[in-house]
């Protein structure tokens, strides 16, 4: 199992989760209306790379938003999620000798073993918070279904094994294996279920951000014909 899992398994994941990313973004910018969209982007591009970018840049920002500020405890539980879910799968050292090992090559930089635990800690008990917090309030509950929480488990449930493998709880390969499984569902259901954010947060961060730098204000009095 654990020879299937990083072999052809490994490879049929991380093809279908890269190219179905692809897909959606070349799917989304083509699904932009042409006449309130693209007329005004290619007029003003570098007014729509400029709100662009500033955009994108305010939301990676951890309170670099009013809507971060508005929600301070949402914002923390969701950059420490989010954090960890990045770093954690990139720089992991045993990440990156599987890496090596598979395609030639591995970052450049990996983790502290010790700073590697926290930040898994953190992404675990982020991923509660943030389920308690769709319990508990209820302008969140309302619009919360079964799938969003299957979600939520699903993103959360590599950190979880990989830490039950980090200390051999139980029988360690039983969850290495698990962990392997986890990564590799995860990875196939990126660009068919919500987690496709991962790719589509930039596009329409960046639409928006081109709205905002163009159409809505960004160029008021300047003779814009939208």
């Amino acid at each position: 199992m654990y020879e299937f899992l990083t072999g052809f398994m490994f490879w049929l994941s991380i093809s279908i989760c890269l190219i179905g990313m692809l897909v959606r973004i070349v799917l989304y910018f083509n699904g932009l209306n042409w006449q309130l969209d693209r007329v005004a982007y290619r007029a003003y591009p570098l007014q729509g790379l400029k709100g662009a970018l500033q955009s994108i840049f305010k939301w990676l920002l951890p309170f670099g938003t009013y809507g971060w500020r508005k929600q301070p405890f949402m914002t923390v539980i969701f950059f420490g999620f989010h954090i960890g879910a990045v770093l954690v799968p990139l720089f992991l050292l045993a990440h990156n000798l599987f890496l090596k090992d598979k395609l030639g090559f591995s970052m450049f930089i990996t983790l502290n073993p010790a700073l590697a635990d926290v930040l898994t800690w953190t992404v675990v008990i982020s991923a509660v918070l943030l389920a308690l917090r769709r319990i508990a309030l209820p302008e969140v509950r309302i619009l919360t279904t079964t799938y969003d929480y299957f979600i939520l488990f699903l993103s959360a449930a590599p950190f979880i094994t990989g830490l039950l493998s980090r200390y051999e709880f139980g029988d360690y390969s039983f969850w290495l294996t698990v962990h392997i499984l986890c990564g590799e569902a995860l990875l196939i259901a990126i660009p068919f279920t919500k987690l496709s954010h991962i790719v589509l947060f930039f596009a329409s961060r960046a639409q928006l951000g081109m709205d905002y730098g163009i159409k809505r204000g960004g160029m008021k009095g300047k003779g814009l014909a939208w």
